[in-house]
């Protein structure tokens, strides 16, 4: 995704200020959120979208400069501080002029720790998924633990909530009597945790009672 892709999702102009970005993408992913549509398949993939852009975008866009203070110091503030000296006969005597302090260079902002956005954001669609669990909206479930997994494709916890999810919906399905349903996503639940010893007992015995029901 290029910068000016970036910005266009974000409905900015190229070479907005991180305030505008940041402003744009809040807005916008409040608006696309999988909580607040969680039926909206094109909602889901435009969040997706616009969090990746404003990644890009941070990594190029520094934070909003604050121009530093002065650390001049007043001639007359200085000198009334000094000592009052006797004074002596006039004698030749060479002035060095006093060399004006070095600036420091700037310091390079830090941006915002990408980290902890993640980890608010996996935490509060893990506790959105165990509510659409709770109610046995396994479809919305489904789709927003796999718009997660996109997101943080890396970890762990967010796959053993995947396959979950798929192994639950697959035993709803056996109650209801999709049996071919139910044995796709017990499979699921298996392939996307495969090193999960506990999942796959419960999977078994899943699948044991699909062969007792055909």
């Amino acid at each position: 995704m290029d910068l000016g892709d970036c910005y266009r999702l974000l409905g900015l102009r190229s070479g907005a200020s991180f305030a505008d970005i940041k402003s744009s993408y809040r807005r916008l992913a409040q608006q696309y959120h999988p909580d607040i549509n969680p039926h909206d398949i094109r909602a889901k993939d435009k969040f997706i979208a616009l969090t990746e852009a404003y990644k890009v975008l941070l990594t190029v866009v520094p934070f909003e400069d604050i121009a530093p203070q002065s650390s001049n110091v007043s001639i007359s503030g200085r000198n009334a501080t000094q000592p009052t000296r006797p004074k002596k006969a006039p004698t030749t005597t060479t002035v060095t002029a006093e060399k004006p302090p070095t600036p420091k260079p700037p310091t390079t902002p830090k941006p915002p720790n990408l980290a902890e956005i993640e980890q608010r954001l996996k935490w509060k669609t893990y506790e959105q998924l165990q509510r659409f669990l709770k109610e046995r909206r396994f479809p919305q479930a489904i789709a927003l633990v796999e718009a997660l997994a996109a997101r943080l494709p890396t970890d762990t916890e967010v796959r053993q909530w995947q396959a979950i999810a798929y192994q639950i919906w697959g035993r709803a399905l056996i109650s209801e009597n999709q049996l071919l349903k139910a044995r796709i996503y017990l499979k699921k639940a298996l392939k996307t945790d495969p090193n999960n010893k506990a999942l796959s007992i419960e999977v078994q015995r899943d699948f044991e009672k699909l062969e007792q029901l055909y």
